[in-house]
């Protein structure tokens, strides 16, 4: 007998599901004890209502996308390929960030697309619009293992309940991994899959950070209400790993043109959300806006460069104390640990946060504190590189006001005790727009880049604490570039070799970048945004 894909008067797929639940008294030995999750655990796990006559469970992989499987929308769920791309058949509905579906928390919000997979029972579903407060889950790009223990999550059937109010959860192991899917069988006997489970998540829990190895597709469904005759209770999910940046592609097309770009004020890249060694992800780009909001774009894992970021999250609201940045840069502070970010404030204290991450920046070091005469109101540009032999990118190069510039060397350990004046006050240093530092040219140390008033746009190879060492110009006066009201360098191609990228917010509100800049210019232009 094959395992049975689930569907039934009232739904597709579920989960009766209990972490740790015990047999309650008096109840039959055989009898399924589903416990049901906190409000507010597993945020990411979506609910689906398909023109009333479904129910399936989803995951939020992007603010705007979801995924699940493609047989909760087809007439018969044993054919889901042929479930076509575009609007779904039946009016679908997403509650999302709702545990308990009596109370008001999270979103709901209809679905108006679908991008269904071939090749497996896989669909992604656009919804109307980007959800706010829920931190999606990330796609793991690595093969589950057998043996591996993983937990499944869905609003699906219970022993006792035909249509639950509660999002249920367990652990399961992973048994036979197969080219597209993957069998799962429950660490307890409390542990099933039911209707409505379809289309649910199967993760890790990495310390909080939850990571999707797969999406429920089939069950036997034993002991479920209505299938209580049925002792087996395996289940077998869709392999998301081998196409991780497809889902990718997929729920980032248009990340990007949602933002209003021309009310960015500030720009700063780096590996906020991954470390280099260990992770060939893209940087992310730290976005500050004019309304004192912040962003965070994280650097996306798959191939097409078209896409640099994969997610945004949310790091401040509009009227934050981020209004009050002047500029700022991204670094590399601590060994082995992931980029932080330096900021000039408009009151003339220059902080470092040592670590940034989809929550936020931590660990922050008042280099110098504010003051209603500080100079440091007068440092018009900031960007941190690698410009002595530390190999940390922490090393600041400040522009002032009056055309000097000056180097504060291996700020993470000595702060600002590093002192060393490049040049001194110049007026024709005075026009410099922007300036970012990158590998460019291969040098011992960082390049840096300077884009100018009049659209003249300078690398300076190999900077150090000796200065300048010569200068090659990439774009010439006059050129478009003098329409670049922000420039950023950084890794946003892959793999991320070095950050020889540039980035440019254009006076318009478009987005674009440059790859693999070097002493030769750029070669090549991706239009990110647009309109």
């Amino acid at each position: 007998m094959s395992v049975i894909r689930a569907r039934a008067a009232g739904g597709v797929g579920l989960l009766a599901a209990a972490v740790a639940a015990s047999l309650l008294v008096g109840a039959p030995a055989n009898a399924v004890v589903g416990a049901s999750a906190k409000d507010g655990s597993y945020p990411f796990t979506a609910k689906l209502d398909i023109g009333g006559q479904r129910s399936c469970s989803a995951a939020l992989v992007e603010q705007q996308w979801l995924v699940t499987a493609a047989s909760c929308f087809a007439d018969n769920p044993a054919q889901s390929s042929k479930v076509g791309a575009g609007a779904p058949k039946l009016k679908t509905t997403a509650t999302i960030g709702r545990a308990d579906l009596e109370r008001e928390s999270g979103s709901v919000v209809d679905v108006v697309e679908l991008v269904p997979r071939a090749d497996r029972d896989l669909a992604m579903a656009k919804l109307a619009h980007p959800v706010t407060g829920i931190t999606p889950a990330r796609i793991g790009f690595h093969a589950p293992l057998r043996g591996e223990e993983v937990w499944s999550a869905g609003y699906g059937r219970t022993t006792d309940e035909w249509v639950p109010g509660h999002l249920h959860y367990a652990k399961f192991t992973v048994g036979a991994v197969k080219n597209t899917s993957v069998s799962l069988a429950g660490k307890s006997d409390d542990a099933v899959i039911c209707q409505g489970d379809t289309g649910g998540p199967a993760f890790r829990d990495i310390g909080g950070r939850y990571e999707l190895v797969g999406i429920n597709s089939l069950s036997w469904q034993g002991g479920c209400l209505g299938n209580k005759a049925e002792t087996r209770r395996g289940a077998v999910d869709t392999r998301l790993d081998d196409i991780a940046g497809w889902v990718q592609a997929t729920a980032s097309q248009d990340l990007l043109s949602r933002a209003q770009w021309q009310n960015a004020a500030h720009m700063a890249s780096g590996h906020f959300t991954s470390v280099p060694s260990g992770d060939k992800r893209r940087m992310d780009l730290f976005v500050v806006w004019k309304d004192g909001s912040a962003s965070l774009f994280q650097g996306a894992d798959h191939d097409d460069p078209k896409q640099p970021f994969s997610t945004v999250h949310q790091i401040a609201k509009a009227g934050s104390y981020w209004k009050g940045a002047q500029a700022i840069t991204g670094g590399s502070y601590t060994a082995g640990g992931s980029d932080g970010i330096t900021v000039r404030w408009a009151n003339g204290k220059l902080s470092t946060y040592t670590h940034v991450d989809q929550n936020g920046v931590h660990d922050e070091k008042t280099l110098f504190k504010p003051a209603s005469d500080s100079f440091w109101k007068n440092a018009r540009l900031i960007t941190a590189g690698r410009y002595t032999d530390n190999p940390l990118r922490d090393d600041l190069l400040v522009l002032w006001e009056n055309g000097s510039v000056s180097m504060y060397t291996d700020t993470g350990t000595k702060g600002l005790d590093g002192w060393k004046q490049l040049h001194d006050a110049d007026k024709g240093w005075t026009n410099a727009a922007q300036l970012s530092s990158g590998e460019f040219t291969g040098k011992k140390t960082d390049d840096l880049v300077i884009r100018w008033k009049d659209g003249d746009t300078t690398i300076f190879p190999g900077v150090d604490t000796n200065g300048f060492h010569g200068r090659t110009r990439i774009r010439p006066v006059g050129s478009p570039w003098k329409n670049a009201e922000i420039l950023t360098v950084g890794a946003f191609t892959t793999p991320a070799a070095r950050p020889d990228d540039i980035l440019i917010r254009w006076a318009n509100g478009n987005l674009g970048y440059y790859p693999h800049v070097d002493a030769d210019g750029t070669h090549d232009a991706i239009p990110l945004v647009n309109r």
